[in-house]
């Protein structure tokens, strides 16, 4: 059985922050989004995995994601020229794929079980689809499935009206005969081959498709309200690990990893949060669901339930940050001087809120 993660698309609704990276490298409590889905693979026994990338980002991903050995796998990437859909990514990769079973996995997806459970269930079952629900607030943002007699009866892609609140996970798996169903389909009205459609077809054609409800969580990462709940729900297991340097005069409290190199001076720390390797905390607070990067610096200054990227500074600010999701290299302060101003520097799509 094979693997095959999707990392292309443009991660438009996490600009600005995916204007200079891919949006499957944003890092969830330190670690990039796409790193789980590779080990979700890993420990489902998958050994050969395949991503999709994207022209504009698949050289980043690339360089970042290696060969697949730091996970015990190896990785194939295969690019797509433009991204037309779910199923198309299915064809691009039929080369890669051949014969074989695989899984589908949307690379800014996170699902908190994994997904050896559902592999072994696709194994000794043996449908020809596998495809996961969960039940959603809004259903209309999402393909939606019907059930019948305990078997999907049918999909429909962002419906207006939804029959059902079952929403499709991003996570699938197939045989090779979703690939004659990705080649029979037309492409939707936003000109995209639909895996709703792949899928309707295997159901029309009187294959048997088998859902999976999810009862564990699922977070798709791809707004930055998103990112935050996904961080806050892998923080929630975090395990303590203290390899820093704290000072007497500083606390940590609760469930904390503060990564080597990491120094605390005249600090709070209070967890669950993730302190990464190099970061600097001088007369500071960090509060709970808060994951500051590699080589970051807060000095005078309070944060919680937010993301900092690597390398930035946040430093001297009146009020406390939360809720916030602040990029590679930023640099955040109150300036020093009278008259009282804000001077900004800020990207397209940004979102500042000030008190």
């Amino acid at each position: 059985m094979k693997g095959l993660i999707l990392s292309g698309g443009k991660g438009t609704r996490l600009r600005p922050i995916t204007h200079t990276s891919a949006k499957q490298l944003v890092p969830v409590a330190n670690k990039p989004v796409l790193f789980y889905g590779i080990e979700a693979m890993a420990a489902a026994g998958i050994e050969e995995v395949g991503i999709i990338v994207a022209p504009e980002t698949g050289e980043e991903i690339r360089a970042v994601t290696g060969d697949g050995s730091a996970f015990g796998v190896s990785i194939t990437y295969v690019d797509q020229a433009e991204p037309l859909g779910l199923a198309h990514a299915v064809l691009t990769a039929e080369a890669f794929l051949g014969d074989e079973p695989f899984v589908m996995y949307l690379g800014d997806n996170l699902l908190r079980d994994g997904i050896t459970r559902l592999v072994d269930t696709f194994r000794s079952e043996a449908p020809e689809a596998l495809i996961l629900l969960t039940p959603v607030p809004d259903p209309e943002n999402y393909g939606v499935a019907e059930l019948s007699e305990g078997r999907v009866a049918r999909l429909v892609e962002k419906p207006s009206e939804p029959a059902t609140d079952l929403a499709l996970v991003g996570v699938y798996m197939f045989t090779a005969a979703i690939f004659e169903a990705a080649r029979a389909i037309e492409p939707s009205g936003r000109g995209e081959l639909e895996i709703t459609d792949a899928i309707q077809h295997l159901v029309n054609t009187g294959k048997r498709v088998d859902p999976h409800i999810v009862h564990g969580w699922w977070k798709d990462t791809g707004q930055v309200h998103d990112m935050l709940e996904a961080n806050r729900l892998i923080l929630d297991d975090l395990e303590e690990r203290l390899e820093g340097d704290v000072c007497p005069e500083s606390r940590v409290e609760g469930r904390v990893v503060i990564e080597p190199g990491a120094k605390l001076q005249r600090s709070t720390v209070r967890g669950p949060a993730v302190i990464g390797a190099g970061a600097r905390i001088t007369d500071a607070y960090i509060g709970p669901y808060t994951a500051i990067g590699e080589n970051v610096t807060i000095e005078r200054a309070e944060l919680e339930h937010s993301i900092v990227l690597e390398g930035s500074r946040v430093y001297d600010l009146e009020y406390r940050v939360e809720a916030s999701l602040i990029g590679r290299n930023a640099q955040i302060a109150r300036g020093p001087t009278l008259p009282k101003a804000y001077r900004l520097v800020v990207g397209d799509n940004s979102e500042i809120a000030i008190p």
